[in-house]
């Protein structure tokens, strides 16, 4: 079935859907160089408000799998390929990728040349598109997508964040629900050395497993929750995940999470890192096309080691004075982690957790274990 795509720019490109008809889809259109991974970015809520074009060309070759789900559902509103692979070939694999897209209600359109839409993407920045079946006027799509709103001014966080907290189960590998009490106390299990707040704004979960493997307990909790709340449940440190959207909108966060960093151990992973960095007097700025892929080497400045990460963003942290600067990306220098001089703050832009992409970044996860045991004694 012929789809248009369609750029605000007035740029198309013919493709086929492999998920049938696509009344209208639209979204801020990037790429992502990933060679593999790619149901860890369709369930990956960070994405959600955009449609992603893959770089590499055939995408589905190993199918789904129940145990590589960065959430319980895909949020990217269309995926863009070179080629999908209908018939998976993996030992792994329980379902093709069409069934999978078309099961969660997402367009998939292939036949695109990928090529062309990155360099254009490269070129002029993200920006907002279209796709349709029915719609197949390229002035009349390219319309539309200019009267999407744009990333900037978005707030996505509360499309992808759970409204109630709960806790990661490490047997069944899936969050359960949590109670509080009526005071807003929390009876933390026995048995783990930590007890961890988790900030939820559209977290991977593979972040949560990796966590919990440092011996901590961990109750994650929905944005929304003050600075008043999390001293009634009383952890040992807090951390602040990754999500969706334009970092500068969530105002409201931002005040609880500068009251946090003055009384509890703080770790924070891409959206978190941005909304600690304005917590702390910073700013974010909009990147031209993002860093979206598993191969961007950034340099650890306190050991000058480099380190293959995998990235997802669209907005990096203009640090505020007075932090010191951790990571920089050597492909454009932008600020990739910084911590805090006197205070038991640490992050990272890139993705440390990323589990298609490269391990080099791990260490974060016991840095954090190990700042949060000191600040305790």
């Amino acid at each position: 079935m012929k789809a248009l795509l369609a750029l605000e720019d007035g740029f198309t490109l013919e493709g086929e859907s492999f998920t049938g008809p696509i009344e209208l889809t639209g979204g801020e259109v990037i790429f992502n160089t990933a060679m593999a991974g790619y149901q860890e970015l369709l369930t990956d809520p960070s994405y959600a408000g955009q449609m992603v074009c893959l770089t590499y060309p055939l995408i589905g070759n190993y199918g789904i799998n129940s145990e590589d789900m960065e959430s319980s559902k895909i949020h990217m509103s269309a995926l863009l390929v070179k080629e999908c692979c209908k018939e998976p070939s993996n030992w792994r694999s329980v379902e093709s990728l069409p069934d999978f897209l078309m099961r969660h209600g997402v367009p998939g359109v292939e036949g695109l040349d990928t090529r062309a839409l990155t360099l254009h993407l490269r070129k002029n920045g993200a920006m907002r598109g279209c796709i349709s079946t029915s719609v197949l006027d390229p002035e009349t799509l390219a319309a539309k997508a200019r009267a999407l709103p744009t990333m900037e001014g978005q707030n996505l966080v509360y499309r992808v964040a759970p409204a109630r907290p709960y806790r990661w189960d490490e047997s069944s590998n899936r969050p359960v629900p949590a109670v509080l009490a009526a005071d807003g106390t929390y009876a933390w299990p026995e048995g783990k050395k930590l007890r961890i707040a988790v900030y939820d704004f559209g977290i991977k979960w593979n972040i949560l497993r990796l966590l919990a493997a440092q011996d901590m307990e961990l109750l994650v909790v929905p944005p929304s929750f003050t600075f008043e709340q999390i001293c009634a449940i009383a952890p040992d440190g807090v951390f602040l995940s990754n999500g969706p959207g334009d970092p500068a909108t969530l105002k409201s966060e931002i005040a609880e999470i500068a009251k946090l960093a003055d009384r509890f151990p703080i770790g924070a992973i891409c959206l978190g890192h941005q909304l600690l960095g304005h917590a702390l007097g910073g700013t974010t700025t909009k990147l031209k096309f993002g860093h979206h892929g598993v191969n961007h080497p950034v340099k650890n400045l306190l050991t000058g080691r480099i380190e293959i990460s995998s990235q997802n963003h669209g907005f990096c942290v203009l640090p505020p004075e007075g932090v010191e600067k951790v990571y920089v990306n050597l492909n454009d220098q932008t600020l990739e982690g910084f911590r805090h001089p006197t205070k038991p703050i640490m992050t990272v832009q890139h993705h440390p957790e990323a589990a298609a992409g490269p391990t080099d970044s791990r260490t974060f996860f016991t840095d954090f274990k190990e700042m949060v045991l000191n600040a305790k004694k």
